[in-house]
């Protein structure tokens, strides 16, 4: 595998995740996040190369942003996904949340705490 230096920063972050595949939708949690892509767990399975929409609820943010990603790779339930179309209001709240997370120390940074129960 070639080594690949990714165009934007990545985030850990733990929160909910509703994703559609045409009439399909699954639920699940995103596990990290930059401005271009995502990896994320859910029920309802994903192939290398489909298309799907996204929405997501970031922690502490009253909005849910939606975005259209490409699946890039698989690993059994936990998928890769690179954002595709996203609105330029969308991308700039986005990038708006990520500014934040630079700026907050990493045991600071917010977590949803219903799936940190479910974790343990």
């Amino acid at each position: 595998m070639a080594f690949l230096v990714r165009p934007y920063r990545r985030f850990p972050l733990c929160c909910s995740v509703t994703y559609s595949l045409g009439l399909r939708k699954g639920h699940g949690t995103v596990w990290n996040f930059s401005l271009s892509g995502w990896r994320l767990s859910g029920d309802l399975p994903l192939r290398v190369g489909e298309t799907c929409s996204l929405s997501i609820h970031l922690p502490d943010h009253p909005s849910r942003f939606v975005a259209r990603a490409t699946v890039r790779w698989v690993r059994g339930q936990e998928y890769g996904v690179e954002s595709m179309n996203v609105e330029k209001q969308t991308h700039a709240r986005l990038a708006q949340y990520v500014e934040r997370l630079v700026l907050q120390p990493a045991e600071s940074r917010p977590v949803e705490s219903r799936f940190i129960e479910e974790m343990r």
